[in-house]
């Protein structure tokens, strides 16, 4: 690829490569460039939209005939459902069971935005921390929420580390409050930081393409490479953030522990 860069010319002159062209929100109607309100329909919007749609089509549509010998797709609805009622039982508890619905419903929605945004011409809205950060916050209130409901004043300590030395537990107590409300950021940035990622080192390699002629067989490869690492990775950061949820649930159920 060295070798190509110096003896090869772009075959157009003063050729720009934009990675983050592809996250702009632009509205589904119009030019584009008046100002975008809330209620104004967006490439987010109906990304969202599609993400939400294929839910209903394999967890609804998908095992509405449902059999002893069930069909590809009623199959991948049940391993999806054991898969997430396992995580939720081992990791949280079984009392955190009840949370199953919601935890399955956060794992599918992010896990089918990522894929839909591998597709070409697509939005992938997991990678705008807009998206990521209502998820997080979500989690984040729901999680306080329970801790406080369930165990009262003794959600508190979480942040009380008994097992240290006593001098030490006033400054610990700070640390792990400073962490836990950290912890939307961390769980927002973690997915929208990986996801836009990939997605910028694909376009960078598709301009790359474009410009060194002969060699774009060379990028070309690259792409083909980070593609399919992209596939993994959107399975494993909707899995990340899931089974972060069940940590943080964990802790408001027994915050003891």
């Amino acid at each position: 690829m060295i070798a190509a860069s110096v003896f090869l010319q772009p075959e157009h002159a003063g050729l720009a490569i934009h990675p983050m062209d592809q996250f702009k929100v632009a509205p589904l109607f119009g030019d584009g460039h008046g100002e975008i309100h809330w209620y104004t329909p967006t490439n987010v919007t109906l990304w969202m939209g599609l993400a939400v749609v294929a839910i209903v089509l394999l967890l609804v549509f998908g095992t509405s005939k449902r059999a002893m010998v069930p069909s590809r797709t009623q199959s991948v609805g049940e391993m999806l459902y054991g898969f997430i009622y396992k995580m939720v039982e081992d990791v949280a508890g079984k009392d955190a069971v009840k949370f199953f619905p919601y935890i399955m419903t956060l794992f599918l929605f992010i896990m089918f935005a990522n894929f839909l945004g591998l597709l070409p011409m697509s939005f992938t809205t997991t990678s705008h921390i807009a998206v990521t950060a209502v998820l997080a916050l979500l989690v984040f209130v729901t999680v306080t929420v329970v801790g406080f409901v369930k165990n009262g004043a003794g959600f508190l300590g979480l942040f009380w580390v008994s097992s240290a030395p006593l001098a030490l537990r006033p400054i610990l107590a700070i640390i792990e409050l400073i962490s836990y409300f950290v912890r939307p950021v961390s769980h927002s940035i973690r997915l929208a930081g990986n996801v836009m990622a990939g997605h910028a080192v694909i376009k960078v390699f598709a301009g790359f393409a474009g410009a060194l002629g002969l060699f774009a067989f060379l990028p070309i490869l690259a792409i083909t490479a980070v593609y399919a690492l992209e596939v993994l990775v959107a399975f494993i950061q909707a899995y990340v953030f899931t089974i972060l949820t069940c940590v943080y649930l964990k802790d408001a159920l027994h915050p003891s522990h």
